[in-house]
């Protein structure tokens, strides 16, 4: 499956937002981007539209920063996903079905694109939190 940079990011700053939910205090773009390597200035550009689409909220001042709207558990992946993403649509010259053939492939990539909305629909944030605590336990060092 493809994601673009922007949508990974996008989910990266989720997550780390979501792993510092309970504590309540605004997370800063500097502490996201250093930590995971991403540009500040394109995160800067994400977070709005994160904070456009009501998914997070933002801070002033000092000790200002991002952080969800909502708690880990009532927000999922494909949420994050379709902010970023936007409307799937076809390429151009797609609209008609020239053949059989074509609209059965059509049809079959309509289907995969409906598998992966509904799985991303039901993980949420909090289950990725879990996931990356249990391989953070099954790590060992020599």
């Amino acid at each position: 499956m493809k994601i673009a940079a922007r949508t990974e990011y996008a989910c990266i700053a989720v997550l780390e937002l979501a792993a510092r939910f309970e504590g309540g205090q605004p997370v800063r773009i500097r502490d996201i981007a250093e930590r995971h390597k991403i540009p500040s200035r394109f995160l800067v550009q994400i977070l709005l539209q994160l904070k456009g689409a009501g998914l997070v909220d933002s801070v002033r001042g000092a000790s200002g920063g991002y952080r969800l709207l909502r708690p880990p558990h009532e927000m999922t992946l494909g949420e994050v996903v379709a902010v970023m993403e936007g409307p799937q649509e076809r390429a151009p010259g797609a609209a008609e079905a020239s053949s059989a053939i074509v609209a059965a492939l059509r049809r079959a990539w309509d289907e995969a694109e409906e598998a992966r909305r509904e799985v991303l629909a039901q993980i949420t944030l909090a289950d990725l939190l879990e996931r990356a605590a249990q391989r953070n336990e099954n790590m060992y060092y020599i």
